[in-house]
C-alpha cells in the first residue's frame, strides 16, 4: 500500500469514526498527540489493523502526515506558529498477543507494535536532538536547510549528524542555531515487575526511547504500560551479528493513577461490609493472616494494621501527616519472623523484599549512575523507591551498618 493510499484510508477512518471532533478538541487543549484506539481501527478495517501492528514503521508516518493535513485544514494559522513535526499519533487499546512484558520481547516482535508493562528503573537526562538545521551563506545572502534522521527515525534512512560547512559552489556556511528545529529526547529503562518474574530469575529490562511530549512523563519507581515500536539498532563495531534492541515510545500510561474499581464485585463489597460490622473483625482478620503459624496474635495484628494503613493527611498549612506504619520485629532465632514477612510479601499488592546485609543505603534509596554508551548521568531507583505506596521488607535489619541505616530514616518519615 503506497503512502498516498495509506493517507486516504486513514483520512476516511478519521471521518467515519468521529475523530474530527477529537482533533478539534486536541487543538483547543494545545495537545500534540492524538490517541488512536486500536479497537476503533479494528472495527473500521481488521486487515489494516493487522498490517499496522506488524509493520507500524510503514503506516505510522503516513497516518501522521494525514493528521497534520487535517490540523492545517482546521486551523491554517497553526502551521506558522508550531512546528508540524511535533504533532504525533499515540496508540492505545487492545494489543492482543503484542501485549508483553520485557521478558517476552522476542525476535518475532521486531519492527512490530508492542505494549510493554514494567517498572521504570532508570531515566536519562532530557537532551535536544536536531531535526532540521538552517545555514546562512554570507556570500550569496541565502538560507539553506538540511533534515536529519538517525537509526530510530521512521521517515527514511539515517542521514548522519554532520552539519554542512560549504554549499555546492564552495562558499562557507554558518549554522543558525536559533532558526534550527529540535526535539526533546530521553532514554529510560523498563524492568519486568518483580512479582511477575519467574522464581529464582532476575527481572529483565528493555531500553525505551521517548521523544517530544513523552519526555519527563515518568520517574524511577513508576509502574507504566508503554506502547511503541520494537526496533533493533546496529551495535558499533560489532561483527557477531548481535543487535541491541530498543522500544521507540509512542504512548505512556501510568498504572498507579488508575482506580482498581473492577477488582471487587457487588457480592465482595457486601461481604466486606458484613465483616466490618462484627465486633471481632480485627481478631478474625489477624488470625487469618499466616494461618499456618500458631500464636503471635499481637505481631499478626500489627502486620495487618500496617497492610491496611492509616489515614494520610495533608493539612491546609502544608503539613503532611503520614498514614503508614513502620514495624520492627525483634525476637529470638526461629520464632517465625521471616515466615511472617513472607506471608506479607505474598498478600500485599506491591511488596519488595531485600536483606540488610546485602543492601547499602544507596541500593535502598537511589543511585546516580553513568551510562556506559553515552556517558550521561542517570538516576537509578533502589528497593524503597520501587516499593513506593507498597511494602518494603528488610530482613536481617541488625546486620546493616549504621551509615546505611541513616539513609532510610528520611524515607520512613514520608
Amino acid at each position: 500500500m503506497e503512502n498516498q493510499q495509506q493517507k486516504r484510508v486513514f483520512l476516511d477512518f478519521l471521518d467515519q469514526q468521529g475523530y474530527m471532533e477529537e482533533i478539534h478538541g486536541m487543538i483547543g487543549r494545545q495537545d500534540k498527540r492524538l490517541m488512536l484506539n486500536l479497537n476503533h481501527l479494528r472495527t473500521f478495517d481488521n486487515e489494516l489493523t493487522t498490517n499496522f501492528m506488524r509493520h507500524p514503521g510503514e503506516y505510522l508516518p503516513a497516518f501522521e502526515d494525514a493528521l497534520r493535513e487535517v490540523i492545517v485544514q482546521q486551523d491554517p494559522t497553526l502551521g506558522k506558529t508550531v512546528a508540524m513535526h511535533e504533532f504525533r499519533i499515540g496508540v492505545e487499546g487492545n494489543f492482543g498477543s503484542h501485549h508483553v512484558s520485557p521478558r517476552e520481547l522476542s525476535a518475532y516482535l521486531l519492527n512490530g507494535l508492542v505494549c510493554v508493562e514494567g517498572i521504570v528503573t532508570k531515566c536519562s537526562l532530557v537532551r535536544p536532538k536536531i531535526i532540521k538545521s538552517t545555514q546562512y551563506c554570507q556570500v550569496t545572502n541565502r538560507y539553506t536547510t538540511k533534515d536529519y534522521r538517525d537509526n530510530t527515525s521512521l521517515n527514511g534512512p539515517a542521514t548522519g549528524s554532520t552539519m554542512p560547512n560549504k554549499d555546492q559552489n564552495g562558499n562557507p556556511l554558518q549554522v543558525e542555531y536559533g532558526m534550527s528545529e529540535y526535539m526533546d529526547h530521553q532514554m529510560i529503562s523498563l524492568q519486568e515487575m518483580p512479582e511477575r518474574a519467574p522464581p529464582g530469575q532476575l527481572p529483565r529490562s528493555i531500553e525505551v526511547l521517548l521523544e517530544g511530549d513523552l519526555v519527563d512523563q515518568c520517574k524511577p519507581g513508576d509502574r507504566v504500560a508503554l506502547s511503541g515500536i520494537h526496533r533493533a539498532l546496529p551495535s558499533k563495531g560489532s561483527t557477531t551479528g548481535m543487535f541491541a534492541t530498543v522500544v521507540l515510545g509512542n504512548n505512556l500510561r501510568h498504572f498507579s493513577k488508575e482506580l482498581t474499581q473492577g477488582a471487587f464485585h457487588e457480592q465482595d463489597i457486601a461481604n466486606i461490609k458484613r465483616l466490618g460490622k462484627r465486633p471481632d473483625a480485627i481478631d478474625l482478620m489477624a488470625t487469618s493472616l499466616a494461618p499456618s503459624i500458631f500464636g503471635h496474635q499481637f505481631e499478626k495484628t500489627a502486620l495487618l494494621l500496617m497492610l491496611l494503613g492509616g489515614c494520610e493527611k495533608n493539612l491546609a498549612n502544608g503539613t503532611h501527616l503520614r498514614g503508614d506504619i513502620n514495624i520492627l520485629l525483634c525476637g529470638d532465632p526461629s520464632t517465625a519472623k521471616s515466615q511472617l514477612l513472607r506471608f506479607v510479601l505474598r498478600i500485599a499488592p506491591l511488596a519488595i523484599s531485600t536483606t540488610g546485609r546485602g543492601s547499602s543505603g544507596v541500593g535502598l534509596t537511589a543511585a546516580v549512575t553513568t551510562d556506559e554508551e553515552t556517558g550521561d548521568r542517570r538516576l537509578e531507583a533502589g528497593a524503597m523507591v520501587l516499593a513506593d505506596r507498597g511494602v518494603c521488607i528488610i530482613d536481617e535489619f541488625d546486620k546493616m551498618t549504621d551509615a546505611d541505616r541513616v539513609a532510610i530514616h528520611e524515607v520512613m518519615e514520608q
